[in-house]
């Protein structure tokens, strides 16, 4: 088994009302974003180190989780306005179009809403060089 990791989050789980419509949305901006999902059982879903269930699932606490903001990185300008193309032809709603933004020199983003109304960015942070793509870890 091998699992890469980022340098902060371990992993996060969003609390959904209807698994079937948030399934649909990051089904999309995730075939842009190149990150396979994987099946749960019936009450979740996951993707790396992303997880989303339904209220019933038993890590949920019977809470849908609202009003959060997620970044997931893009590799370049292109794939943040893919993503933003993904999520519309999806019918998910613009929550900022691609665009620079003034966070630090050369940051890219674009923003979606997902069907709980949880803010998703994609985000290109310019030509900065990485010490690495991720962390290993193999079992």
């Amino acid at each position: 088994m091998e699992l890469h990791r980022g340098r902060l989050i371990d992993h996060i789980q969003l609390v959904v009302k209807e698994l079937a419509a948030s399934r649909r949305f990051y089904e999309a901006i995730f075939q842009v974003l190149n990150i396979p999902i994987n099946d749960g059982p019936a009450d979740f879903f996951w993707a790396d180190e992303f997880v989303v269930s339904t209220a019933d699932s038993p890590a949920a606490q019977g809470q849908a989780t609202v009003r959060n903001h997620l970044a997931f990185q893009c590799r370049d300008r292109a794939m943040v306005a893919a993503f933003h193309k993904a999520g519309l032809a999806n019918g998910d709603k613009d929550n900022g179009a691609p665009g620079e933004r003034p966070y630090h020199p050369g940051y890219y983003a674009a923003f979606l809403l997902d069907p709980d109304g949880n803010n998703i960015e994609a985000v290109f942070h310019g030509e900065a060089k990485r010490s690495a793509s991720s962390v290993k870890l193999t079992f």
